[in-house]
């Protein structure tokens, strides 16, 4: 048995703080009380006009095809997804189904950080090229080729799985010669992905009672006997994130912990010294942890990822309550930016924050205040983006839901907006990426 968490710890895990302390973060960028960030409210009609046209571009009033998860990076030039389920070898099982497409995501959206802007992955079949990309789309479609070929499976007979015994095998020599890395083809991060990797393959054998063979998509196997027998399979969503957090928790490098409790990892969570002013200033009592910022993009991502398989193959319905958070990430917090809906105090960075000089973006570490004030940002504006785009298009919000317009709208609008701004599409601030944030 596993002791339950201390409050404080379990609340900076949930999504429910992510919302609440990005808020505290947003009020203070609003009022002019941050100390890198100014907010100017005048484009915020600009943004939403912008997120507008893309959907009405791409979509029309076809809303219900959008979905926001790892699935469709898989399908530049062709759906590959769908030839995965097709496979033979695929299960016909619906929850295996599901099961087996989480093994994939989970790895896929863990190789999913900034690769840099000068990688490409190219991939070959019988000896020719049928696509090249990089960046997200990139590291999909090398993943999906890892997975297809066993490079994630310890049982030869079976390549279609993910198992604990195979990931922390991995190196970065083998990660590097599946992705193609080299010299000329650097990738960011690539120890810190590796180690990742091999993590969740100590997590996912430490936890027998979710996994007992190591694999990712037992978790459904974990949740069915409750979810199948209710008269409609229902699994809620809080509860799924938590397990999940709890079972990927021991990957996450141990950035920010707590005095009192300094072995139990917060995962995506960061000081913010800006809160930490306000909060003394205002004389309110304090508490442990009150200025900490949590955001658990990646582990939000996956779960996206995940809900969309279980939804589409495993025939349940995930309950999604408050639901998730927007995904503060340089694609949605560059959209901001490079708007000019938000900007960064030209003096509020020291002259080394500009290696490549005052007319490139800054380039910072993700534990800078000035990214936790932006991340911050980022989540309650998706909010408001996301009221303000329905209102406009006249639709309900559950007709176009949150998460469908991070997919249509925000992250490939930050993503061509950078393309326009930028040689190379990189964003108006360039983070160092270790593999275990973006």
């Amino acid at each position: 048995m596993f002791a339950p968490l201390p409050p404080v710890v379990e609340y900076l895990r949930s999504l429910t703080a992510v919302r609440d302390r990005s808020a505290q973060v947003f009020d203070l960028v609003v009022a002019g009380k941050a100390d890198h960030w100014d907010w100017h409210a005048d484009k915020l009609d600009v943004v939403v006009d912008y997120c507008a046209n893309i959907i009405e571009r791409d979509f029309g009033k076809d809303y219900a095809k959008v979905t926001h998860c790892r699935r469709n990076h898989f399908s530049p030039s062709r759906d590959r997804i769908a030839s995965l389920l097709a496979h033979p070898a695929f299960p016909t099982d619906p929850v295996q189904r599901a099961a087996t497409l989480i093994d994939l995501y989970l790895v896929s959206v863990l190789l999913d950080a900034g690769a840099g802007n000068a990688w490409v992955y190219t991939e070959v079949e019988d000896g020719n090229e049928v696509w090249k990309g990089g960046r997200s789309e990139g590291l999909a479609v090398a993943s999906y080729r890892m997975f297809v070929e066993g490079v994630f499976s310890s049982v030869e007979s079976e390549p279609l799985r993910v198992d604990g015994q195979a990931l922390k095998a991995l190196t970065p020599e083998i990660l590097a010669k599946h992705l193609q890395v080299s010299d000329a083809n650097p990738m960011a991060g690539l120890e810190g992905r590796t180690a990742l990797l091999m993590q969740l393959g100590a997590a996912l054998e430490a936890r027998p009672d979710i996994c007992p063979n190591g694999r990712p998509g037992e978790i459904l196997t974990f949740f069915a006997p409750t979810v199948t027998s209710q008269p409609e399979p229902v699994l809620p969503l809080f509860v799924f994130w938590s397990t999940l957090f709890d079972l990927l928790s021991p990957i996450w490098p141990s950035r920010t912990t707590l005095p009192s409790h300094p072995r139990l990892v917060l995962g995506d969570v960061w000081p913010c010294p800006a809160l930490d002013k306000h909060l003394a200033a205002s004389g309110a009592a304090r508490a442990e942890g009150d200025s900490l910022v949590p955001f658990h993009k990646l582990t939000q991502w996956l779960c996206y990822s995940l809900v969309e398989a279980i939804e589409s193959e495993a025939g349940w319905k995930v309950d999604r309550g408050q639901g998730q958070t927007g995904l503060p990430e340089y694609r949605n917090g560059g959209l901001l930016v490079d708007h000019g809906l938000i900007s960064i105090r030209p003096d509020s960075l020291p002259a080394d924050a500009y290696p490549n000089g005052k007319d490139c973006p800054p380039v910072l570490a993700p534990s800078h205040p000035a990214v936790v004030e932006w991340r911050a940002v980022t989540v309650i504006t998706l909010d408001k983006i996301h009221q303000e785009l329905t209102t406009k298009l006249g639709v309900a919000p559950d007709e176009l839901s949150l998460a469908q317009v991070l997919e249509a709208a925000t992250w490939k609008g930050g993503r061509e907006i950078a393309q326009a701004k930028r040689e190379g599409g990189g964003p108006p601030v360039e983070i160092i990426s270790d593999g275990t944030v973006f």
